[in-house]
């Protein structure tokens, strides 16, 4: 008579290494930043005239999802993205404003409905606030009351087009921190309006200090990120040229900083700040990308 084979030690083996396999090809996938990654065009300043057209190919070559541009954008701008299947993620506004002149630049009104149907965003930076004649210093919260009826305006045009408007705070400037744009943006009530986060400007308005309990605080209303290579330390009294480098280079920690990002439930576009970087634009795009998909994985 056979003795009958036993399959249960057989079946086992297989399954737990079937389990193995299927666990060393997911751990990397699992452990991937689930963001977009776009380049802002400051990357694309090394003096060489690149075409819509180039600069779209270019950026899908080297792997990234689309452009963070900027100023009023043109139609054949936006198709040239679109047909390489990039996204132009947002376009870059410095806007002022002056309590002596309400309302919204009519130049401006006429550019947002362009935006239609391309998912692209107003990243708006606020420079110069005059109330009464007198010119506010950065984060003046006085200024929110000339500010926020404007931006009311100017996001109730938006939304009838699908366009969201991100603010963005930047060294100098009346809009100058985080907390600014968060409290700006939560006082306009619109749900098509929200802040950013700018590692650079972070670095050279906070210093290096922990960035996560702001970042928690404005998560709710945080539309986008930018990173670069940076140095850590003395960040304040540091110049740009150690403030911005290509991702990758640098001693701060971007790694751990998208880590608090997503472990705080960030899910939104990162762009690559590349402003006043020397050398070839190819190369810095090259050496991001490359520290990107390293601190992804």
């Amino acid at each position: 008579m056979t003795k009958p084979i036993c399959f249960s030690g057989i079946t086992c083996a297989v399954l737990v290494l079937g389990a193995c396999l299927h666990e060393a090809h997911a751990q990397p996938e699992a452990r991937r930043l689930p963001n977009s990654f776009f380049a802002m065009d400051t990357a694309l300043r090394d003096g060489q005239d690149r075409s819509p057209e180039d600069q779209a190919a270019l950026l899908k070559e080297l792997g990234y999802d689309g452009i963070g541009a900027g100023g009023y954008l043109s139609a054949p701008f936006l198709a040239a993205f679109e047909q390489q299947g990039l996204k132009v993620f947002n376009t870059y506004l410095t806007l002022s404003f002056d309590s002596a002149r309400p309302g919204l630049d009519p130049e401006l009104k006429q550019f947002v409905p362009r935006l239609s149907g391309y998912g692209t965003a107003l990243w708006v930076a606020i420079n110069e606030l005059t109330q009464e004649g007198d010119k506010l210093k950065p984060s003046a919260p006085e200024g929110d009351e000339v500010v926020v009826p404007v931006l009311r305006e100017l996001a109730d045009l938006a939304q009838e087009h699908g366009v969201r408007i991100a603010l963005y705070p930047h060294t100098w400037f009346w809009l100058e921190r985080t907390e600014d744009a968060v409290r700006v943006a939560r006082k306009v009530e619109r749900p098509n309006v929200g802040a950013t986060f700018n590692l650079c400007h972070w670095l050279k308005v906070e210093g290096d200090r922990d960035p996560k309990p702001v970042l928690q605080e404005a998560l709710p209303v945080l539309f986008f990120v930018s990173i670069n290579g940076a140095d850590a330390g003395d960040t304040r009294n540091m110049d740009w040229n150690r403030l911005i480098q290509p991702l990758g280079q640098g001693t701060y920690d971007v790694a751990g900083l998208m880590q608090t990002l997503v472990g705080l439930g960030y899910r939104g576009p990162v762009g690559f700040q590349g402003y006043g970087i020397p050398g070839d634009s190819r190369e810095i795009l090259r050496q991001t990308i490359s520290g990107w998909r390293a601190i992804r994985r």
